[in-house]
């Protein structure tokens, strides 16, 4: 049973959850796209990347003009040459999307975000360039 939040009326669907659990632990998925459905008042699972899927295709998922939150899990090595990796949390918000979706998005954002426990970054993009691979690299160290 998913808990509705009081502040946003947001529900989180289980999946989300499980999912999320499945990235952290197994590595099973490289990405995850959550997705709010206004009608259920629920975030749900919008779409799971494969581990061997790129950056590219995470970036590729996500809609041009509708908000999303995703979680990416990015694989780099230290300067040192140790192998890592860091789970980012995504708010996708682009500049073209509806201003009721980007307020709905936003209101929302910390409840969901609390949700995925293991989240080492968050990063908040209104464009493709605010989420470029570079900038990851850096937020990664």
């Amino acid at each position: 049973m998913a808990q509705a939040n009081s502040a946003s009326g947001m529900a989180v669907d289980d999946e989300c959850k499980l999912r999320f659990m499945e990235l952290k632990a197994k590595r099973s998925h490289r990405f995850i796209v959550f997705k709010i459905e206004e009608k259920i008042q629920q975030v749900v699972v919008e779409t799971v990347g494969e581990p061997q899927q790129s950056y590219d295709d995470f970036t590729a998922s996500l809609p041009a003009n509708e908000c999303r939150y995703a979680v990416y899990d990015f694989d780099f090595t230290t300067d040192e040459n140790v192998q890592k990796s860091k789970i980012f949390f995504v708010a996708w918000s682009p500049d073209t999307s509806k201003i009721r979706s980007k307020m709905l998005y936003a209101s929302s954002r910390d409840r969901f975000r609390r949700e995925l426990d293991g989240v080492q970054v968050e990063l908040q993009a209104t464009d493709p360039s605010e989420m470029s691979l570079d900038i990851v690299k850096e937020r990664a160290f």
